[in-house]
């Protein structure tokens, strides 16, 4: 099942199990066009897959509707997280949560990615009682799931963990293990973020 329009903004799930569409739109905007989330339920889970702006250039009306985009996510996480049934958040957030997420924190300071502002946000994201599932299983690791195409970042590790798998307190205990397939960024006209992955235990 897929959400896409003709521009860089798609969402997509993809399964051998039935899908069942439960939204494509993000509440609380009507006017929002863009293919940035979909909700679907698979195997008894409750999957949402979204595409989070990017937000640049800071400051300016990209970064203003990326703000209003993120209040609108941890408004509908919450009411998902009362739901207390199991929920994936999975996609690529646009958000580099900590310094540890990032190369060299400092060239970022002035990019929407990394701005304070964002960071808070996806803090209280977390806050309310999702977890963080690769950052659990490489705790004190730097580990990158972009590296961008210019100066070689690949070559040198110039990379950014922008894309995130969060799981409602329901799932996060059936998490096994994950990773991510960082040799897929260095294959020939590959996507500039590699897969990333979880097994969680089959709880009937």
């Amino acid at each position: 099942m897929w959400h896409g329009q003709k521009s860089w903004n798609g969402v997509a799930v993809l399964s051998k199990f039935e899908i069942a569409e439960v939204t494509r739109e993000l509440p609380g905007d009507k006017e929002d066009s863009h293919s940035r989330y979909l909700e679907v339920i698979v195997n008894q889970l409750l999957i949402c897959c979204l595409y989070l702006p990017n937000g640049n250039p800071y400051l300016g009306p990209k970064f203003e509707y990326k703000m209003a985009w993120i209040k609108r996510l941890i408004k509908r996480s919450k009411a998902l997280i009362k739901m207390e049934v199991p929920v994936i958040l999975i996609g690529d957030f646009n958000i580099i949560p900590t310094e540890q997420d990032v190369y060299k924190p400092e060239k970022y300071i002035e990019d929407a990615l990394f701005r304070i502002e964002v960071r808070k946000a996806f803090k209280q994201l977390i806050g309310q009682g999702w977890l963080d599932s690769i950052r659990t299983l490489f705790k004190d690791q730097q580990v990158y799931t972009f590296w961008g195409y210019f100066s070689n970042a690949y070559g040198r590790n110039a990379g950014l963990r922008l894309d995130h798998i969060l799981l409602s307190p329901v799932v996060a205990p059936l998490l096994l293990e994950g990773g991510i397939d960082r040799q897929v960024r260095g294959w020939e006209k590959a996507s500039d973020h590699a897969p990333v992955w979880i097994v969680l235990k089959d709880k009937k």
